[in-house]
């Protein structure tokens, strides 16, 4: 029987315990550092946090979710999928909370795991899925340490905070900003927004599904199908758009112009809210809320370099102290940082920090050479800001059950050929050089201005091209 162990219980863990468990391998088990099931879902319950994809695509394609509520799902009924899914499909019973894994080494054909109350598991499979959006960023700002107030990051929300009455600064304008604002706008006594870049965004097609609707998707699962097939077609669409199709990047941009001109009548405000910044440089944000948002009366954006923290509020270069009792960090994770701050130890002794070094790559963003056995989900090169992860975990978590069947039926170690890793790395980076990830965010790069993060192509062809385990691309 092939030893399993997953690291972290989030959508991606989740589907190759799920897919394993199916396959019929069940000495599986799943690492949980927190003491829920559940991933970002878990960790990000700020005020209006939902997901911006839509919902037939958010969601395992064998496991459909008839229980969605309207299109671009709330927070928490997200995370009662991801729960639902580990009660129904199994994955339950082998996850162990509260166990976080602090280091990992390849030794005498398994790997030993060591957990940070000191217990060590030994499995023959590693499978690391915590994912590129589990460690939250936060800038160092002068005098920080100095603010009176409360001060946290959108993935830490408190839910015994109260909002309603107090002054609240706001610092970075992506995904989860956009959606926090409107949400505390008009019950704060004033929000500031303090604005690096401006986001492009597109109206969001939310809506809610009818009584009609989720007992036809109840009755009828497939009917759920024409749907995400709309939707990835969309992500096709959007894809295009980023990587340089004229026609499509032209059709996006325009409409984003047009929510511009419709949503904000005030034409200074609208020069700041208009990105400088080439599309696809930054996540690409639906929202119909954030534009008047910005507009009302009691919000203010302040495009101003923050030059430091006082204990009454945030300091801009022009010189004026923004007063604010709440301090709210939306600035995102250290995506490009992937496993840390565990250490994996592969063959010969040599640490993924060292392998690393020049930037992080993996073979379909899952297999490094000289760590046997190992098999990253959501790893280098397979984020994607058109479509959904979750069409990029189930793709990898369907091509580790394909290598655990090889190692059942007896095959050595497997550990990717460097010469197959290295070609498939020059091909990523050929296609990303030049693209518009290489030169705007910080976040999708690595050491060397590398592009670590993102995939250059299509979720499609993601999964069509990790749909079949070949062990010709791996030695013992």
């Amino acid at each position: 029987m092939v030893r399993v162990a997953v690291i972290g219980a989030g959508l991606g863990g989740i589907a190759v315990a799920a897919l394993l468990r199916r396959a019929g391998f069940t000495d599986v088990v799943v690492l949980e550092r927190a003491p829920r099931i559940g991933g970002v879902w878990r960790d990000n319950r700020y005020p209006g946090c939902a997901c911006d994809v839509p919902a037939p695509l958010y969601s395992y394609s064998f496991f459909p979710n008839p229980h969605w509520s309207r299109r671009f799902p709330p927070h928490h009924e997200i995370l009662a999928y991801v729960r639902r899914c580990a009660d129904e499909l199994g994955v339950t019973p082998h996850v162990r909370l509260n166990t976080e894994v602090v280091a990992a080494r390849w030794e005498s054909g398994a790997w030993h795991l060591s957990t940070a109350d000191g217990t060590e598991i030994v499995a023959d499979v590693l499978v690391p899925a915590v994912g590129q959006l589990s460690r939250p960023v936060i800038p160092v700002l002068p005098g920080a340490a100095t603010f009176a107030g409360r001060a946290l990051h959108t993935t830490g929300w408190d839910d015994t905070i109260e909002v309603t009455g107090r002054r609240v600064a706001v610092i970075g304008t992506g995904a989860s900003a956009i959606q926090l604002v409107p949400a505390i706008a008009g019950d704060a006594a004033h929000v500031t927004v303090f604005q690096r870049t401006a986001p492009w965004t597109l109206p969001k097609p939310d809506r809610r599904y009818g009584r009609v609707r989720r007992l036809l998707y109840r009755r009828v699962p497939g009917a759920m199908w024409p749907a995400r097939a709309a939707t990835l077609l969309l992500a096709w669409f959007a894809t295009r758009a980023i990587t340089g199709d004229r026609v499509a990047r032209a059709l996006v941009t325009g409409i984003s112009a047009a929510q511009r001109r419709w949503q904000v009548r005030d034409p200074a405000l609208r020069a700041r809210v208009t990105p400088d910044i080439p599309l696809g440089c930054k996540r690409t944000l639906f929202t119909t809320a954030w534009l008047p948002a910005l507009g009302r009366p009691d919000v203010d954006l302040v495009t101003e370099k923050i030059v430091g923290v006082e204990p009454a509020g945030v300091r801009t270069a022009d010189g004026v102290l923004h007063e604010a009792d709440l301090l709210v960090y939306g600035t995102g994770f250290a995506a490009t940082e992937f496993v840390a701050p565990m250490r994996i130890t592969g063959r010969g002794g040599v640490t993924l920090r060292e392998t690393w070094r020049d930037g992080a790559r993996a073979y379909l963003g899952m297999a490094v050479p000289d760590f046997p056995n190992m098999f990253l989900v959501y790893g280098p090169n397979t984020n994607t800001g058109t479509t959904s992860v979750v069409v990029f975990q189930e793709a990898q978590a369907r091509y580790v059950v394909q290598a655990v069947r090889a190692l059942a039926a007896g095959a050595g170690p497997l550990c990717v050929s460097p010469a197959v890793a290295a070609t498939h790395d020059a091909e990523l980076q050929r296609r990303l050089a030049g693209s518009v990830w290489t030169g705007c965010e910080s976040w999708y790069l690595g050491p060397g201005g590398r592009v670590v993060t993102n995939w250059p192509g299509t979720g499609g062809e993601y999964v069509r091209r990790t749909a079949r385990f070949d062990p010709a691309d791996y030695s013992a």
